[in-house]
């Protein structure tokens, strides 16, 4: 299990976890995402997954755990199921809103543009694959830019399920559940990804995930 800027502290207090702030205010994300969407995807649905773990997990032997704690132990696990799905989304929303900046976009460093294009042969083929990605993801589900041992790779996983548990690196994630864009974009999630792409994405904190 990879821990990757250590999220679980932000999102826990003492044996509760709590919705952690935003990295910026309600407005910062548009026009690309509305402060109406984020007061549904943030003060709804992941406040949902935080009060459902609690509920879940309280008077068990994974109360006050960290969130990659309990994603480890119940990864696969039938029978914890919903303790997984609601810990896994509560990492997963927070690593989201951290892949998202209202400075976003562009290019990254150059440091992590030559480690990109040694990986895929240009950021645009970088970012068509991570769209790709997003977009040949069936149903509900998450794109990821991952560190695959020292290579940059594209990932994309069902649900809440993550690369924590297939020993991946995560870099940054597009959200594709239909509640992150429906709202904002209907039933066009290529223009959702594309346009998070050209102007939210945050390559500093896809540097800074590197390790």
């Amino acid at each position: 299990m990879i821990n990757v800027n250590n999220f679980s502290s932000a999102a826990q207090s003492g044996s509760q976890y709590v919705l952690a702030p935003l990295p910026y205010t309600d407005h910062a994300l548009e026009p690309v995402i509305s402060a109406h969407t984020l007061s549904f995807h943030y003060g709804r649905h992941h406040n949902t997954y935080v009060t459902n773990l609690n509920n879940l997990v309280k008077d068990t032997d994974l109360a006050g755990k960290s969130l990659e704690e309990i994603i480890e132990a119940t990864a696969g696990q039938a029978d914890k199921a919903g303790i997984f799905n609601n810990a896994a989304q509560v990492w997963n929303h927070m690593f989201y809103w951290h892949s998202l900046s209202p400075s976003g976009g562009g290019e990254p460093s150059a440091a992590l543009k030559q480690k990109i294009e040694a990986s895929f042969g240009s950021l645009d083929a970088c970012k068509k694959e991570f769209a790709a990605a997003a977009m040949t993801q069936f149903g509900s589900g998450w794109a990821w830019l991952v560190l695959d041992g020292d290579k940059i790779a594209i990932a994309k996983t069902a649900n809440a399920d993550s690369p924590l548990t297939k020993n991946l690196r995560p870099l940054l994630t597009i959200d594709v559940w239909e509640h992150a864009y429906y709202l904002d974009y209907q039933n066009r999630r290529i223009d959702y990804v594309n346009t998070i792409l050209d102007k939210l994405i945050n390559w500093n904190f896809a540097e800074a995930n590197l390790g």
